[in-house]
């Protein structure tokens, strides 16, 4: 049921391979990245742009010191299959799950990504949407149809969402970010003490992208840095 759910018609479900393979044939293409990097740093959200071998390490670390095993202790704690899961939120957006980073994506692949599971910190999607001029607005908007029952993928994320009060949270913290981004923010209830450490790296997009610069520049240096660092990197940490 959770899988018809989540795939909707066999004509939704169409588009959304052929927004998958979109996203595929357009990945890590400077001309569609650099843009949007250049905007962050011009609105102070980084500090020194990272270059495509930097980005595709500090991607793959995020996704195995952080993304990945917090995620897993947290469905552990709730009693929800972290694979099956998974499985759910590619039917629902195949696109939203090849890139970490975000900076491949386009705005409403972002949104709806946030929508979809309660984040460690949601913070970094609400930094990385800056990077359009009506990111932040838009998801405003999107958050409210989710929760009135509009949006078009309502039914498909209200199946995934492991927290029916989450999307209200969301949007009120969404509310106080925009009057002040210096808030606390909005954490998932596994990071304090086991995940603090490393949210602190990959939570927002200025660590991230500071810990991003500190990878190797160059292919060769990049494939040492994976196949040699095995562990969480405390050393180049936030």
């Amino acid at each position: 049921m959770l899988v018809k759910q989540t795939m909707g018609s066999p004509r939704e479900f169409r588009e959304k391979v052929r927004k998958l393979r979109i996203a595929l044939l357009e990945y890590g293409r400077d001309e569609n990245v650099l843009p949007r990097l250049q905007r962050l740093k011009r609105l102070g959200y980084i500090e020194e742009i990272p270059n495509r071998t930097q980005r595709m390490v500090g991607a793959v670390d995020m996704l195995r010191f952080f993304i990945v095993p917090a995620a897993a202790d947290y469905y552990d704690g709730k009693g929800i299959n972290f694979r099956f899961h998974t499985l759910l939120r590619f039917l629902d957006d195949p696109a939203s799950l090849i890139d970490p980073t975000g900076f491949n994506s386009t705005r409403d692949a972002i949104i709806g990504h946030v929508m979809q599971v309660v984040h460690a910190n949601p913070h970094y999607d609400f930094q990385l949407l800056a990077s359009f001029e009506d990111g932040l607005d838009e998801m405003e908007r999107q958050i409210r149809t989710i929760l009135d029952g509009t949006h078009p993928r309502a039914e498909s994320i209200r199946a995934i969402v492991e927290d029916t009060e989450y999307h209200a949270r969301l949007l009120d913290h969404l509310a106080e970010y925009r009057r002040n981004p210096e808030v606390s923010p909005l954490r998932r209830e596994n990071i304090e003490g086991k995940f603090e450490e490393v949210e602190r790296t990959f939570g927002t997009v200025p660590s991230a992208m500071r810990y991003f610069s500190r990878m190797p520049r160059t292919v060769r240096g990049g494939v040492r840095h994976l196949w040699r660092v095995r562990r969480f990197p405390k050393d180049v940490a936030a």
